[in-house]
């Protein structure tokens, strides 16, 4: 399984994708439905939120195995 780090960046990846411009880490928090302030704290600890990313991921119909473990489907 991947880290939060390398997990968190293909969220970004995606935003980035969709928005066409650099994202921010209050955007990504937006997008998993936390508030900036929770996003950091998670962030710090590296607590991977997995109910939120498989959330995010059926919103965006993308494989969870592709985002966890960097494999295709």
């Amino acid at each position: 399984m991947l880290e939060f780090t390398d997990i968190m960046n293909r969220v970004k990846m995606i935003l980035q994708q969709e928005k066409g411009k650099k994202v921010y880490d209050k955007e990504i928090a937006e997008a998993l439905g936390f508030k900036a302030t929770y996003y950091a704290v998670i962030k710090k600890r590296h607590k991977i939120p997995y109910e939120a990313i498989a959330l995010f991921a059926n919103r965006k119909n993308l494989s969870l195995n592709w985002i966890f473990f960097n494999k295709a489907l």
